[in-house]
């Protein structure tokens, strides 16, 4: 019987530490988000996420940002299926960025999206700096 595979996304900020895969197969994809048009530049996006509908507005309409994502979506399509026909049970796909807020946080969301529409995986998504931001609110 095959196992459905779990792909793990992660958004997470370069001023900290790369992810680190506990599956215990090391590794996985790590997308570098810094040369993406930073809406945190600006003051009305500086405390939103890219979870956020304003964030995610001025993100969909950059160019450089569909691309991006159409190039990391052909990349993981091909080990996604690799790892399906081979039965593997785990990939981590981590997207980082200056302060893991805007745009890793909006590439993570919309790879997760685009896997759970086209493959049936368990998806699993971790927004690292801000379930540490929010840990240190409570």
């Amino acid at each position: 019987m095959k196992n459905k595979l779990t792909i793990t996304i992660n958004s997470f900020s370069y001023k900290r530490a790369l992810p680190i895969d506990n599956s215990g197969n090391g590794g996985g994809f790590i997308f570098d988000c810094r040369a993406i048009h930073n809406p945190g530049r600006y003051d009305e996006y500086k405390c939103l996420t890219g979870k956020d509908k304003k964030v995610i507005e001025f993100l969909d309409k950059e160019p450089e940002m569909k691309i991006f994502l159409s190039h990391v979506y052909k990349l993981v399509e091909q080990s996604v299926n690799k790892y399906v026909y081979r039965n593997f049970s785990n990939l981590m796909v981590s997207f980082g960025c200056t302060g893991g807020q805007h745009r890793s946080v909006y590439s993570a969301e919309n790879l997760a999206k685009h896997l759970s529409d086209n493959f049936d995986a368990n998806i699993i998504i971790h927004h690292i700096e801000q379930e540490i931001l929010n840990s240190e609110r409570s």
